[in-house]
């Protein structure tokens, strides 16, 4: 057990009392230092340091009577998004964790945020408040009429004027604005209870200590990246180095350089990350890395995928890296962020479901090298007092273990609801079961099946495609397709159906890599798609669209938003190189700027 959460009074129930706590005792211990390009410690924060800027910010926001109200955090990834947050936090705001907008884009994700938070005040820097004044004040009035702060500009003696604010656990801390995958975003009230609950979760079921390092790049204001990478160190006493995503993404090098450079023994992120890794990082680079103190590799997608662990496992063997630190876990904003995951010691457990089982929604585990299989990875089990439980999500009676079903949790971290929508959160926070009348328990919308006391993700309920009364998960149709050519971009794709003349049809959206736009052979890669759909599903692709690179929309954390992708595709939005249907054989958009839409 952790000796500083050891000596952690009982009595702190909220994360002011416990940042104070900290720094009266450990004042000059760094807890965040930020690597500005993923490589160079730009600056860093002690606790002391922490406490005095949240004072300030939050002595400002108490003078302005802000207390209670809702105050939009829009910050680059940086120490500053930190105090701003705890700022709010120290002056009993409730924080709504975001992102500045890109200039002379679309911002529906932050409108609908505003709109749904009602937010009065923004928290800013200087740099992104002048830019924002200058780009978007002119044309956005609804952000012009909202109370602007700088936090770097406010004077460092208002901390002084800090009033301590009447805090508990069932205080609301902040909205986390869910990712939208399935829907317009919908903020999640969180707890200080909530929290406190989820950090021992957390530090229990990956067995931190206070020989813990942490090194992180998931963006600050998704729940991953907040929860697991800011507020997790702080809770364990711990130090975090910390990098912007974009050093990541642009080099993956980074992010297993710094794991190699400063011993941490946990670091984790999307399946999606694992994969870069291993397509981007070169042997060269591999042969000056050390990653034996990787303890704890968490890996939080839907779905983890099997052959990302193995071939992650194998690429960095080399380096160090041992299968067993894989962590495969699972969790979602409204239960605050964890909600499973593998004992520590524990090697990722992957079972082989036989396909024509699971589309009856049947649970048959296989063994050997068989082809009409689906290897699943574990997310490993409850911890503390959390319970699991599989739900048909039709009759809401209790799923034997050979079935799938939703998963419905219960648990002290699950969320207060949904800000300002009382019938979505009686219907997902206030679940009973319909024979037992046992609850209320929180429905995830997501499928899965329980095995030997452990939780295995299969998808999402809305996502399932179901096509003469057979059920097709669309991560697996979308791997396949991947796989299918080599144009054609990994986590690039969407899987999902249309009605056409009341029947269900099966559309695939596609990205083609950057480096094959000018010498693409549509008709060989659609024909590719449409082969090995058939061979593997038995299925018929109803259309095929090529996309330009980064066009498919995905959430904040990388998951493909089908519903948008839909949308997107019934109303002719894609920004498509080529669409194939099975009324016209193709069309196709010239691959340069100033195309025109021909047809062959």
């Amino acid at each position: 057990m952790n000796n500083l959460l050891e000596k952690l009074p009982f009595e702190l129930s909220t994360l002011v009392d416990i940042l104070r706590w900290r720094a009266l005792h450990q004042p000059e211990q760094k807890v965040y230092i930020f690597l500005n390009n993923g490589e160079v410690e730009e600056s860093y924060l002690t606790y002391a340091d922490l406490d005095r800027q949240a004072r300030a910010i939050a002595s400002w926001l108490q003078s302005l009577g802000m207390t209670g109200e809702r105050a939009l955090l829009l910050y680059s990834p940086s120490l500053e998004y930190i105090a701003g947050f705890f700022g709010c936090l120290y002056a009993g705001v409730i924080a709504v964790p975001a992102y500045p907008p890109q200039f002379h884009r679309p911002m529906p994700r932050l409108q609908a945020i505003l709109a749904n938070a009602q937010a009065t005040l923004v928290l800013t820097t200087k740099q992104i408040l002048t830019n924002v004044e200058e780009h978007l004040f002119p044309h956005s009035p609804e952000l012009k009429a909202l109370r602007w702060l700088a936090t770097d500009s406010i004077p460092s003696n208002l901390e002084k004027q800090w009033q301590e604010p009447i805090l508990n656990s069932d205080t609301l801390a902040f909205l986390q604005y869910t990712s939208g995958s399935t829907g317009t975003p919908k903020g999640v009230m969180i707890t200080h209870g909530n929290l406190l609950h989820n950090e021992q979760i957390i530090q229990q079921a990956m067995q931190h200590t206070d020989k813990t390092i942490f090194v992180g790049w998931l963006p600050l204001f998704h729940d991953m990246g907040l929860i697991g990478n800011i507020l997790q160190p702080l809770y364990l006493g711990i130090p975090c180095f910390l990098m912007p995503p974009v050093a990541f993404i642009q080099r993956p090098f980074r992010w297993l350089q710094a794991i190699s450079k400063y011993k941490a023994t946990t670091s984790g992120g999307p399946n999606f990350a694992y994969d870069l890794c291993v397509r981007k990082i070169t042997p060269e680079q591999r042969q000056t890395l050390d990653l034996s103190s990787w303890e704890v590799a968490f890996n939080g997608s839907e779905p983890i995928r099997a052959e990302t662990i193995e071939q992650f496992a194998t690429t960095f063997a080399p380096c160090g890296f041992r299968r067993e630190a894989f962590y495969p876990c699972y969790g979602m904003a409204e239960s605050t962020l964890f909600i499973s995951g593998e004992l520590k010691t524990n090697p990722p457990e992957i079972y082989q479901i036989n396909k024509a089982a699971l589309e009856q929604n049947q649970i048959v585990i296989t063994a050997g090298q068989q082809e009409d299989v689906r290897k699943f990875v574990s997310s490993g089990q409850g911890w503390l007092d959390q319970k699991i439980m599989i739900v048909d999500p039709e009759s809401l009676t209790k799923c034997p273990d050979n079935r799938v079903g939703e998963i419905w949790i219960s648990s002290p971290s699950v969320a207060q609801g949904y800000w300002g929508r009382v019938e979505e959160t009686k219907k997902t926070f206030h679940a009973y079961t319909s024979d037992t009348n046992e609850g209320p328990f929180l429905r995830t919308g997501d499928l899965g099946f329980l095995q030997d006391g452990k939780l295995f993700i299969t998808g999402r309920l809305k996502d399932v495609i179901i096509i003469r009364g057979r059920n097709y998960y669309p991560q697996d149709i979308e791997l396949t397709v991947e796989r299918s050519h080599p144009s054609l971009k990994p986590n690039g794709g969407a899987a999902f159906t249309v009605e056409v003349s009341n029947q269900e049809r099966l559309v695939i959206v596609h990205e083609v890599e950057r480096r094959y736009l000018q010498s693409l052979d549509i008709e060989q890669v659609v024909g590719d798609i449409r082969q090995e759909v058939a061979l593997e599903y038995e299925l018929q692709v109803y259309a095929v669209v090529l996309v330009k690179p980064g066009s498919i929309p995905k959430t904040s954390s990388g998951k493909i938003q089908r519903y948008a992708c839909r949308a997107n595709f019934l109303d002719g939005t894609l920004d498509s190189l080529a669409k194939s249907n099975e009324n016209s054989r193709f069309s196709r958009k010239l691959v340069n700027q100033n195309a025109s839409v021909v047809s062959s």
